[in-house]
Protein backbone atom coordinates (compact mmCIF):
# COMPACT_ATOMS: atom_id res chain seq x y z
CA UNK A 1 0.00 0.00 0.00
CA UNK A 2 1.52 3.31 -1.21
CA UNK A 3 0.93 6.53 1.15
CA UNK A 4 0.48 7.10 4.76
CA UNK A 5 -2.00 7.43 6.82
CA UNK A 6 -3.10 10.52 9.23
CA UNK A 7 -1.61 9.25 11.93
CA UNK A 8 1.41 8.28 10.03
CA UNK A 9 1.90 11.45 8.71
CA UNK A 10 1.07 13.62 11.68
CA UNK A 11 3.91 11.22 13.36
CA UNK A 12 6.54 12.03 10.59
CA UNK A 13 5.49 15.33 11.04
CA UNK A 14 5.38 15.52 14.60
CA UNK A 15 2.14 17.35 15.10
CA UNK A 16 -1.32 15.71 16.25
CA UNK A 17 -3.86 14.02 14.19
CA UNK A 18 -6.56 16.14 14.47
CA UNK A 19 -4.06 18.77 13.07
CA UNK A 20 -3.75 16.87 10.25
CA UNK A 21 -7.50 16.83 9.87
CA UNK A 22 -7.38 20.80 10.57
CA UNK A 23 -5.01 20.99 7.72
CA UNK A 24 -7.08 18.97 5.57
CA UNK A 25 -10.27 20.93 5.98
CA UNK A 26 -8.33 24.52 5.67
CA UNK A 27 -7.23 23.60 2.45
CA UNK A 28 -3.48 23.42 3.33
CA UNK A 29 -2.99 19.66 3.03
CA UNK A 30 -5.42 17.03 1.18
CA UNK A 31 -5.29 13.35 1.29
CA UNK A 32 -4.35 11.57 -2.32
CA UNK A 33 -5.97 8.74 -2.25
CA UNK A 34 -8.25 6.11 0.10
CA UNK A 35 -7.31 2.73 1.08
CA UNK A 36 -10.40 -0.29 0.26
CA UNK A 37 -11.41 0.61 3.51
CA UNK A 38 -11.92 4.32 3.06
CA UNK A 39 -9.03 5.80 5.29
CA UNK A 40 -7.23 8.53 3.61
CA UNK A 41 -3.16 8.10 2.33
CA UNK A 42 -1.07 11.18 2.17
CA UNK A 43 1.86 11.17 0.39
CA UNK A 44 5.46 13.02 0.40
CA UNK A 45 3.95 16.00 -0.88
CA UNK A 46 1.73 16.32 2.17
CA UNK A 47 5.03 15.78 4.44
CA UNK A 48 6.28 18.87 2.71
CA UNK A 49 3.67 20.88 2.76
CA UNK A 50 2.88 20.52 6.77
CA UNK A 51 6.55 21.11 7.10
CA UNK A 52 6.19 24.03 5.16
CA UNK A 53 3.36 24.74 7.25
CA UNK A 54 4.89 24.78 10.75
CA UNK A 55 8.04 26.63 9.29
CA UNK A 56 5.61 29.57 8.48
CA UNK A 57 3.72 29.30 11.62
CA UNK A 58 7.03 29.37 13.57
CA UNK A 59 8.17 32.80 11.47
CA UNK A 60 4.81 34.08 12.61
CA UNK A 61 2.22 33.66 9.86
CA UNK A 62 -1.44 33.10 10.51
CA UNK A 63 -3.11 29.91 8.13
CA UNK A 64 -4.70 32.51 5.90
CA UNK A 65 -1.65 34.05 5.01
CA UNK A 66 0.15 30.46 4.61
CA UNK A 67 -2.39 29.38 2.10
CA UNK A 68 -1.79 33.02 0.36
CA UNK A 69 2.28 31.67 0.15
CA UNK A 70 1.32 28.69 -0.87
CA UNK A 71 -0.97 29.72 -3.67
CA UNK A 72 1.81 31.59 -4.52
CA UNK A 73 4.46 29.03 -4.84
CA UNK A 74 2.20 26.42 -7.12
CA UNK A 75 1.10 29.29 -9.42
CA UNK A 76 2.79 29.27 -12.54
CA UNK A 77 2.71 33.05 -12.53
CA UNK A 78 3.51 33.58 -8.90
CA UNK A 79 6.07 35.91 -7.86
CA UNK A 80 9.25 36.27 -5.45
CA UNK A 81 7.95 40.16 -5.77
CA UNK A 82 4.53 38.58 -4.36
CA UNK A 83 5.82 36.99 -1.87
CA UNK A 84 8.09 39.61 -0.90
CA UNK A 85 5.46 42.10 0.01
CA UNK A 86 3.52 39.59 2.35
CA UNK A 87 6.96 39.27 4.08
CA UNK A 88 7.09 43.20 4.14
CA UNK A 89 3.72 43.33 5.93
CA UNK A 90 4.33 40.53 8.22
CA UNK A 91 7.31 42.49 9.71
CA UNK A 92 5.64 45.61 9.12
CA UNK A 93 3.35 43.73 11.76
CA UNK A 94 5.61 42.27 14.36
CA UNK A 95 7.37 45.63 14.55
CA UNK A 96 3.89 47.35 15.83
CA UNK A 97 3.58 44.52 17.97
CA UNK A 98 6.84 44.49 19.80
CA UNK A 99 5.98 48.30 19.82
CA UNK A 100 2.63 47.22 21.69
CA UNK A 101 4.46 45.03 23.60
CA UNK A 102 7.64 47.81 24.28
CA UNK A 103 4.73 49.82 26.03
CA UNK A 104 3.10 47.37 27.82
CA UNK A 105 6.59 46.39 29.54
CA UNK A 106 7.35 49.89 30.21
CA UNK A 107 3.95 50.70 32.12
CA UNK A 108 4.28 47.39 34.21
CA UNK A 109 8.06 48.19 35.12
CA UNK A 110 6.73 51.67 36.02
CA UNK A 111 3.58 50.42 38.24
CA UNK A 112 6.03 47.67 39.66
CA UNK A 113 8.49 50.62 40.78
CA UNK A 114 5.20 52.16 42.18
CA UNK A 115 4.06 48.68 44.47
CA UNK A 116 5.34 48.73 47.87
CA UNK A 117 4.29 45.00 47.93
CA UNK A 118 4.65 43.22 50.99
CA UNK A 119 1.51 43.04 53.92
CA UNK A 120 0.33 46.55 51.99
CA UNK A 121 -3.31 46.14 51.92
CA UNK A 122 -4.68 45.42 47.98
CA UNK A 123 -7.18 48.80 49.00
CA UNK A 124 -3.72 50.81 48.99
CA UNK A 125 -1.64 49.20 46.03
CA UNK A 126 -0.91 51.73 43.34
CA UNK A 127 -0.78 48.65 40.75
CA UNK A 128 -4.85 48.13 41.17
CA UNK A 129 -5.97 52.06 41.47
CA UNK A 130 -3.74 52.52 38.28
CA UNK A 131 -5.99 50.06 36.29
CA UNK A 132 -9.18 51.17 38.38
CA UNK A 133 -8.45 54.76 37.36
CA UNK A 134 -7.68 53.67 33.87
CA UNK A 135 -11.24 51.81 33.98
CA UNK A 136 -12.95 55.39 35.17
CA UNK A 137 -11.12 56.97 32.72
CA UNK A 138 -12.86 55.06 29.87
CA UNK A 139 -16.20 54.70 31.63
CA UNK A 140 -16.28 58.65 31.68
CA UNK A 141 -15.15 58.57 27.51
CA UNK A 142 -18.34 56.19 26.83
CA UNK A 143 -20.73 58.43 29.31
Amino acid sequence: MDGMTRGELAKNCDIHPETVRYYEQQGLVAAVKRTEAGYRLFDDESVRRIRFVKRAQAAGFTLEEIKELLAIQHDPQGTSGSVWHIVDAKITDIDARIRALQSMRQTLVSLLDDCPGGLVPATCCPILEHFDAVDTELSAEAG
